[in-house]
């Protein structure tokens, strides 16, 4: 049944019906709408001011209590949970056909922000508009302090997110550091940990929340949690249609609608994309995704069902060597690359008070989550001695167990690539209980939630590597027919199950001493076991059992100095168990190619991190004709023990690495942030430092690290020493951002963003040694029109001024690649062991919006 779930979403949404299926389900939502809510979208679209939002939910699991359906439609101009926040529009039309809440609609699970003891950041569901950005990722990189956006991929859709240094990334084999949850499930997949940003319906969205410092956010939030809140049709009502598009073929078209009848509520977003990609030959997208929620309620309970499915074909692109960058800078270092991601998500709420303080939330779960990659590569495999066959590593020969008869030389002079391909199967399931109170305690204010979660995941991974053919006009590999087959050289065929089983029991409580000083306490308790087998009996050191446990605590108080100036400050814990990604690859003697072939177990530590963080927050003015100013200023500092990191192996080409535990690591820094509103003109800016660094010795392979040291014992091994107070690769030190938006008219916006990234040092350059690579700025502008109330037109230019820049960049190896004969070898010229990501060039898009 689960199988025959995904397999029926993945037709829908890859046929050619989508369309059609997404008119017809608008359709259907409409004909619910009452007419009160269709007639209310026409209302005189008077500015309205919508205050910041000032709540903000604790924990993973939010309450769904939603506005109490109205007889006749209403302009809300206040709301609880979900409010516009930060400078994206100065004079936004009403949130129309919504009824206002009432007080008894309020969510008991949420709490003032101004009493949570970090830097939390919420986003609403208008600053996701195409208005401002294309996708998800490039609104939460303009909005979110801290936030810088790194690329391992090519791919506008499967991006890495960084935060103060941890990372959330769709990239399997990248440490990830970053918990996010969608409507309280936590969608870091089972099978490491990755987070798939293509599969979140972005129209769906309806608020987005920041937390720097809360373990109750369980494994993964140890550098933070992002936790997105999706729309339903109590808290949006009436429909829309858009479509836009622009450079490199992107074409992008959305539909979506909800509403309510009496107690009864439905939504639908259906979104289609596709885009060519700038870079040679490989980075191409198609996206086909939706989401659909059914709810019901009465004056006690409201539940809802929804589902979230996707079936996307993400083109790669990985980092290209400098040389090849200087000649054209669309250029492709060896494809294809190619990712097939497919999801069925189906997710059930609950929300029930028993009393007026006294409530309980709870989810129910399954996700079913299909991966296959594709992915073209230079290899180990040469001519044996004499040049009859085919060897790997050491003359290993291949197709056979070594020493035995390997595959004849039949290729000529052709150049010698691999097909590596791997599929990633995974069914997970579980759910979250959770208790929240709000009763007085000795007369005082008191806020305590607690809960219980389990998460379960099966995954069955299969991996094999085919030898190729390299194309010396573009780089392209093809696939001969001979699968490599020497475990000796860590490539073999592989077919792994792993389970893995999260348990956590949480409990926090913020209790107000006096009315200006809040403490906030509580903590959570993670219990992690992982179990792998082998699954082909000719791999017996990747059978293991893995066994995590941990208290993180977290403690911290706010102090209201003035009405409009709070003090916090806060210590938390929060740690993160090995991936079966990462166990299975943790071998220094048996390297992978990461994310491919798993050879072996050894123990991994798991994740520790402790974070220390203080700051002031304030405001000043009422409304925004007469002047709004809101601003932070915060310092953190975590450390963290046993930190996971990558390692490249000295054994194989560039592409065999492993994981292992590097000691302490510490991200320690400083953020600011300001906004302002004044009549028509709306203005932001903040900065981020962050000074990451190793806090303990280690001595790491580096192969393709032109500083490296040779091993005196062994000229093959090169390693170098890193030493405490050396800088992580990969973490720019400074990000800036900053924007204006003037409302030229009362149906014209137009604005400008500025987002400015400091250099970093390159990902293998553990000693700080080459070249940084350097520091960027891009220019964006965005504008919009209102044709009518109800039509707007928009158009955004990305990279104004056409800067060339790098994402980021790493080293390879360097040499070229092998003939099978005696034909030079090819791209031998390439000398500079350099590699980088490109940066998009100017793009430019414009699209149309209707409500109705």
């Amino acid at each position: 049944m689960v199988g025959a779930l995904l397999r029926a979403a993945t037709r829908f949404l890859s046929s050619s019906v989508y369309t059609h299926g997404a008119a017809a389900a608008l359709a259907v939502i409409g004909s619910a709408l009452p007419s009160t809510v269709l007639h209310a979208q026409t209302a005189d679209p008077v500015p309205t001011e919508l205050p910041p939002v000032n709540v903000i939910a604790p924990t993973p699991l939010a309450g769904t209590r939603s506005a109490r359906p109205a007889a006749r439609p209403v302009v809300r101009t206040t709301r609880t949970a979900r409010t516009r926040t930060g400078p994206a529009a100065p004079a936004a039309g009403p949130d129309v056909g919504t009824a206002a809440p009432g007080p008894s609609d309020r969510d008991s699970t949420l709490i003032d922000r101004d009493k949570v003891p970090s830097n939390t950041a919420v986003m609403t569901t208008q600053d996701f508009s195409h208005n401002y950005s294309t996708n998800f990722l490039d609104a939460v990189n303009r909005k979110l302090p801290g936030v810088t956006l790194t690329d391992q991929t090519g791919n506008p859709f499967q991006r890495n997110l960084d935060y103060r240094g941890f990372t959330a990334s769709p990239v399997q084999g990248t440490p990830q550091g970053i918990a996010v949850y969608q409507n309280g499930v936590r969608i870091n997949e089972s099978w490491g940990d990755v987070v798939n940003w293509d599969f979140i319906p972005e129209k769906a969205i309806d608020s987005v929340a920041l937390f720097p410092n809360n373990p109750v956010f369980g494994l993964n939030a140890i550098g933070g949690a992002l936790s997105i809140q999706m729309k339903n049709g109590f808290t949006y009502q009436g429909s829309e249609a858009e479509l836009f598009g622009g450079s490199y073929g992107r074409v992008q078209g959305s539909v979506q609608a909800g509403g309510q009848r009496d107690n009864i509520s439905a939504y639908a977003a259906f979104e289609s994309a596709y885009d060519r990609g700038w870079r040679d030959y490989a980075n191409s997208s198609h996206i086909n995704r939706m989401y659909i929620d059914v709810g019901a309620r009465n004056d006690q309970t409201e539940f809802h069902i929804n589902f979230t499915g996707a079936s996307n074909l993400l083109g790669n692109v990985a980092a290209t060597p400098v040389q090849m960058l200087n000649q054209r800078w669309s250029s492709v270092y060896t494809w294809p690359q190619t990712t097939l991601l497919q999801l069925a998500f189906v997710n059930a709420t609950l929300n029930h008070n028993f009393s007026d303080t006294w409530s309980f939330q709870g989810n129910a779960y399954f996700r079913g989550f299909r991966q296959t990659h594709v992915d073209g590569n230079g290899t180990d495999v040469h001519a044996c001695d004499g040049g009859d066959s085919l060897c790997i590593g050491d003359d290993l020969p291949i197709f056979g167990p070594a020493g035995g008869p390997s595959v004849p030389n039949t290729l000529g002079n052709a150049f010698l690539g691999e097909v590596d391909r791997n599929r990633a199967a995974t069914n997970s399931f579980g759910g979250t209980a959770q208790l929240t109170n709000s009763d007085k305690l000795f007369g005082h204010d008191n806020h305590v939630v607690m809960g219980v979660s389990v998460d379960h995941g099966n995954t069955k991974f299969t991996a094999t590597s085919e030898l190729g053919t390299i194309d010396p006009n573009n780089l392209f590999v093809t696939g001969t027919g001979i699968f490599i087959d020497q475990p000796d050289a860590g490539l073999a065929p592989v077919d792994l199950r792993a389970t893995n089983t999260y348990t956590g029991v949480y409990l926090t409580d913020t209790f107000d001493v006096t009315n200006r000083f809040s403490v906030t306490g509580g903590g959570r308790f993670n219990y992690a076991e992982i179990d792998l087998q082998d699954q082909t009996g000719t791999n017996p050191q990747l059978n293991s059992n893995n066994r995590f446990q941990r208290f993180n605590p977290v403690i911290g108080g706010t102090y209201k100095i003035t009405p409009n100036l709070t003090f916090y400050a806060g210590y938390s814990e929060a740690n993160r168990a090995p991936t079966p990604l990462e166990l299975g690859c943790s071998d220094p003697a048996r390297p992978c190619v990461i994310d491919s072939f798993l050879v072996s177990d050894p123990p991994l530590k798991q994740v520790v991190s402790h974070t220390v963080e203080a700051g002031f927050r304030g405001s000043w003015g009422r409304d925004a004709r007469t002047g709004m100013l809101s601003w932070g200023i915060d310092a953190f500092h975590t450390l963290s023990d046993d930190d996971i990191i990558r390692v490249q192996s000295p054994i194989g080409t560039g592409n065999f690495g492993y994981f292992q535990n590097a000691g302490q690591t510490l991200r320690q820094g400083i953020e600011a942030k300001l906004d302002y509103r004044v009549d028509r003109w709306n203005a932001y800016a903040n900065y981020t430092f962050i000074d990451a660094t190793y806090r303990s010795a280690n001595t790491l392979p580096a192969p393709d690290n032109p500083n490296a040291l040779t091993d005196p014992n062994n000229d093959d091994v090169r390693f170098i020493n890193v030493k405490p107070g050396d800088h992580i690769p990969g973490i720019p030190a400074h990000r800036f951002k900053a924007g204006v938006e003037y409302l030229a008219t009362d149906a014209w916006k137009i604005g400008a963003d500025v987002n400015v990234v400091g250099s970093q040092w390159l990902v293998g350059d553990d000693t700080n040694q080459s070249q940084k690579v350097p520091a960027y700025a891009v220019v964006n502008l965005h504008t919009s029109y209102k044709i009518t109330p109800n039509i707007e037109v928009f158009g955004l230019i990305n990279n104004v001024f056409n800067q060339h820049y790098y994402l980021g960049g790493a080293f390879y190896e360097t040499g070229g690649f092998a003939s099978a004969g005696a034909a030079p070898n090819l791209m031998a010229q390439l000398t500079d062991p350099r590699t980088f990501v490109p940066g998009m060039p100017l793009a430019a898009y414009a699209g149309i919006r209707a409500k109705f």
